[in-house]
């Protein structure tokens, strides 16, 4: 007859941290392996069971129960290994940070681990323990948004957030812009698809069958997009969309959100505007496109059709982004929904 063994109680704090850790896509998987053996514990399972259930040895099981029982979850991480710390001169890592945060010349833009120890003259383990104590990743770069150069940048802001939150009556508000030198490329080999264990994957080596431009009208307030593809961005292309968009909506006063492209404002285009009762434009502050919400638009299409597009001829490119947007009109369209709740941001 099989001997019972030693049950183990978990407060209610312990089994949900267990629980997050068993359930841990980004924790290492000896950890999550470690939370596994103590929740099937916690649940009488016996050592046999465990070891069926979880691929592991009765000997493992038998010391991660034990480290439990000694000092409950911080058991579970891994033991300080025997034997001398490392130690690195304050001198050495001193000299690792200023470097690190420095322009590294030669051509270089950024330092590598590599590179900054081979300069240190340390191994690139040591070069890595000291960026990650003291916070720095010299190969990552971040972007912000620089304060806009345009002297009437608040007015704009409120104007077109304005048209945004509270648009006048029996008004239509546009947010139109291009999408540019999108690429038809095809593959020199078949696509294999996605399958368990397998992500989709492509040929490095591809094939050029020319360029699209699309150009897009985000009705703000009922989320519906208008579009048409161009083979060319210019002023003629963009002054017959807004013809088109003119006549699309007879009764209706457009306002037309803009970025400052010169195709925009050309002389042509505005000389046509001046003589619409009907229309006003409405340009974005310099530097300052990411006001325009078709932008947010043009994200969403880029990951649902752009991003690892195979495409075996212009022609088969365009028919895909006019069937998109048939069926996002169709099955998705919502104005976007305003998400900050912090406080005002200063200008």
């Amino acid at each position: 007859m099989a001997r019972k063994g030693q049950k183990v109680t978990l407060t209610n704090e312990e089994k949900a941290e267990l629980l997050a850790m068993s359930r841990s896509m980004t924790l290492e998987y000896r950890y999550v392996l470690r939370a596994k053996i103590i929740l099937q514990w916690s649940e009488n399972k016996t050592m046999d069971a465990t070891e069926a259930s979880l691929s592991v040895s009765r000997p493992t099981i038998a010391k991660w129960r034990k480290r439990f029982l000694e000092k409950r979850i911080e058991g579970l991480k891994d033991a300080q290994r025997p034997g001398k710390p490392l130690t690195i001169a304050p001198e050495v890592r001193a000299k690792v940070i200023e470097l690190a945060c420095s322009k590294p010349g030669k051509g270089y833009i950024n330092w590598s681990q590599r590179r900054l120890a081979k300069q240190v003259g340390i191994s690139q383990s040591q070069v890595c323990r000291i960026l990650k104590e003291a916070a720095i990743k010299p190969h990552k770069v971040e972007y912000w948004c620089g304060k806009s150069t345009d002297p009437e940048f608040e007015k704009k802001v409120i104007d077109i957030v304005g048209l945004y939150l509270s648009p006048p009556q029996n008004a239509l508000v546009l947010s139109v812009d291009e999408k540019t030198q999108i690429q038809a490329l095809d593959r020199t080999q078949p696509e294999l698809p996605l399958r368990s264990g397998n992500v989709k994957r492509l040929t490095s080596t591809y094939k050029r069958h020319g360029t699209v431009s699309l150009i897009a009208a985000l009705s703000v307030h009922d989320g519906e997009i208008i579009a048409k593809t161009i083979d060319r961005n210019n002023s003629d292309n963009f002054l017959a969309f807004l013809k088109s968009l003119y006549r699309r909506y007879p009764g209706k006063h457009l306002h037309v959100i803009l970025d400052n492209l010169s195709v925009h404002k050309n002389k042509k285009v505005m000389e046509w505007v001046e003589k619409r009762r009907r229309l006003t434009l409405h340009f974005t502050p310099t530097y300052s496109s990411w006001l325009n919400q078709i932008e947010i638009w043009f994200n969403i299409l880029t990951k649902d059709v752009l991003k690892g597009g195979v495409w075996r001829s212009k022609k088969q490119l365009v028919r895909q982004l006019l069937e998109y947007i048939e069926n996002y009109n169709k099955e998705r369209a919502k104005p976007f929904r305003w998400t900050y709740t912090g406080k005002p941001l200063t200008i």
